[in-house]
């Protein structure tokens, strides 16, 4: 099994990964210009209002595209995946086949530990 390292928690992205511990996948939304943004960040990338807040995100979405790593002693996937909300995340696909990953994939959001940090969102087949 692969090991994760821990993430860099700032306090931009402390309620990222508080959520993630609670098993929560949080998105930030701009009150400007009604878009979801990710990576967190105070100001929205879309409009650079500060009126953003965090709202919990449905955890579901289809991969956008993705790239296998078999060269390596535990091969792993990552992933851009596109979240219900419109936003496309960068992340891992764990827990499938990788010779059964396809483009369009419906996948849903999982919280793995990392190494002495918080919980990671990555995305799984639904």
């Amino acid at each position: 099994m692969r090991k994760i390292p821990a993430p860099s928690v700032n306090p931009e992205n402390k309620p990222f990964f508080d959520a993630a511990g609670n098993g929560k996948l949080l998105l930030k939304f701009c009150n400007s210009c009604k878009r979801f943004h990710h990576y967190p960040r105070s100001l929205c990338p879309h409009c650079f209002s500060d009126k953003t807040e965090w709202r919990e995100a449905k955890g579901t979405g289809t991969v956008y595209t993705y790239s296998v790593l078999k060269a390596v002693q535990d091969p792993y996937c990552i992933a851009y995946v596109t979240l219900e909300e419109g936003v496309t995340v960068l992340s891992n696909i764990v827990d499938c086949d990788f010779d059964r990953l396809n483009v369009g994939m419906k996948v849903k959001a999982v919280f793995k530990p990392s190494e002495g940090g918080a919980p990671v969102p990555m995305f799984a087949p639904a």
